[in-house]
């Protein structure tokens, strides 16, 4: 009889993409509090340049960043066939913005400063949901609260 091996545990692994460095760590912190890996990217690009399908299974995005935008991000994660939950946060408490990340499919609009428990009760629904379809089962009017 063939030794039997621990089942091992990969954890989520969450993308976060934010130009402002403090954010980054804070959120990384959090992350790794939280049992999550996180992986962090300054800018859109960077994020893009090291995407594989199926690599995170989440990304929290700032919306005004240099270069292309969080909203751009979303759309072309979308374009390309990503089921991939991505949680919105920003300083710009606009309906205009909330509409375009919701409307692009995110799965959440948070506001910044984020609250902790706010960002891992999304998180976690959005992991959650991650393997199931995402489109069908996205909340429909996320929010901060």
């Amino acid at each position: 009889m063939p030794a039997r091996t621990p089942l091992s545990f990969k954890a989520p692994l969450v993308a976060v993409v934010d130009d402002d460095e403090a954010v980054r760590e804070a959120l990384s912190e959090l992350l790794l509090v939280l049992g999550l890996a996180c992986q962090t990217f300054d800018r859109v690009d960077a994020f893009m340049a090291e995407y594989v399908p199926d690599r995170f299974d989440c990304l929290i995005t700032d919306v005004s960043m240099p270069g292309r935008s969080g909203l751009e991000l979303q759309e072309r994660l979308r374009e390309l066939g990503s089921p991939m939950p991505v949680i919105i946060i920003t300083a710009d408490t606009s309906p205009s913005t909330r509409g375009r990340a919701l409307s692009a499919g995110a799965f959440a609009c948070l506001t910044k400063p984020v609250n902790d428990d706010v960002l891992f009760h999304h998180l976690q629904s959005a992991l959650n949901r991650a393997g199931s379809s995402c489109e069908d089962e996205r909340q429909d009017t996320p929010s901060d609260e």
